[in-house]
């Protein structure tokens, strides 16, 4: 399968390359080495038509100047850490402030800023990208040396498949994602109130006014937030004030990813099911999306929308949640597949 490699930019004076892996179905991903962004992802419409579906930027220098996360990885930590403080083995550590009085997706210059080491790979059966970091101890107010290394790779069945891994030279929190913008419709082709949603979650997490979790868990029955049936996004969005919810999976293993939404465009035919061995999903509605200029035009408010496999949000902070700190010894691995279908 191909995979192509070119320069986009130069960020610091160091080289950003995109690499666009392609199967012989007409999808590629768009990914580059700064923050293993998806830049990109064009797949053909019912009509064969391709299209982007995935918003982001034309250069290396838009992405830098800062953006709502668009396609990248997030990490040392995804979501909101309350307070941007968490007590491990009896000591407090303090993690920067960057969403008011909150620490979000790993502070002030994580994952989604770095330039990683990158290494392409193809065979018969699939294409894809091997990006590695080293988070030093202390990195974002992180303990511990962190060693991630995070898999790319796009087959012939339409799965863009993210396998995350990482080791650790001291205990901290690890929680990695991938915050990729959809629009099946195109990206900046407008709104996604007409795009079905089906969740495989019967559960979610109350937050408080800063969208940090409360250590509650709900059940969706009978609310806005349900998707236990496919439902179109735009349906209950105004009586939910738009989505930015973590749901927790019916079925989560550890080992063998799990169905934990589907999503349909009933438009261009486009759609996808994303599978997690890991126990949350966040669905984002894009409700900060303010008019930035993108590459497929101007993105607004509700223009697209965010399925992130994670662990529980400032999960160190409430004890009934899954634990999401990594030891020396252990493997931190996280398997997200996209299996895209066209109908």
């Amino acid at each position: 399968m191909p995979i192509q490699e070119r320069l986009f930019g130069q960020i610091d004076g160091k080289p950003v390359v995109l690499y666009t892996l392609s199967n012989s179905n007409g999808m590629s991903a768009e990914i580059t080495n700064y923050g293993g962004i998806v830049v990109a992802f064009r797949m053909p419409d019912r009509e064969g038509h391709v299209k982007n579906i995935c918003l982001g930027f034309d250069t290396p220098a838009e992405y830098e100047k800062g953006h709502p996360y668009f396609g990248c990885i997030v990490g040392r930590f995804a979501n909101r850490i309350r307070n941007g403080r968490f007590s491990m083995n009896g000591k407090e550590y303090t993690l920067p402030k960057n969403l008011g009085e909150h620490h979000l997706h790993g502070g002030i210059s994580g994952f989604d800023k770095k330039i990683w080491n990158a290494e392409s790979f193809s065979s018969s059966e699939a294409c894809g990208l091997v990006l590695k970091y080293r988070s030093e101890d202390g990195e974002e107010g992180y303990p511990g040396a962190l060693d991630v290394t995070v898999v790319y790779s796009l087959n012939e069945e339409n799965e863009l498949t993210i396998n995350y891994m990482a080791e650790t030279d001291a205990p901290t929190p690890v929680n990695l994602t991938n915050h990729a913008y959809w629009n099946f419709a195109g990206a900046g082709s407008g709104k996604i109130y007409d795009h079905l949603l089906q969740l495989f979650c019967g559960r979610y997490l109350i937050v408080d006014q800063d969208l940090v979790p409360t250590g509650d868990i709900a059940q969706v029955a009978n609310t806005p937030v349900d998707f236990r049936t496919a439902k179109a996004i735009g349906k209950d969005i105004r009586a939910a004030n738009g989505y930015d919810h973590c749901f927790i999976l019916d079925e989560s293993n550890e080992t063998e990813p799990a169905k934990a939404a589907w999503v349909f465009d009933p438009s261009s035919g486009r759609g996808m099911e994303v599978f997690t061995t890991k126990p949350g999903i966040q669905f984002y509605s894009g409700n900060f999306l303010d008019g930035i200029k993108g590459a497929e035009g101007v993105y607004g408010q509700h223009d697209a929308f965010c399925l992130e496999t994670q662990f529980l949000p400032d999960s160190m902070n409430h004890p009934n949640f899954p634990a999401a700190i990594l030891s020396p010894g252990e493997l931190y691995h996280h398997v997200t597949i996209h299996r895209f279908f066209i109908k």
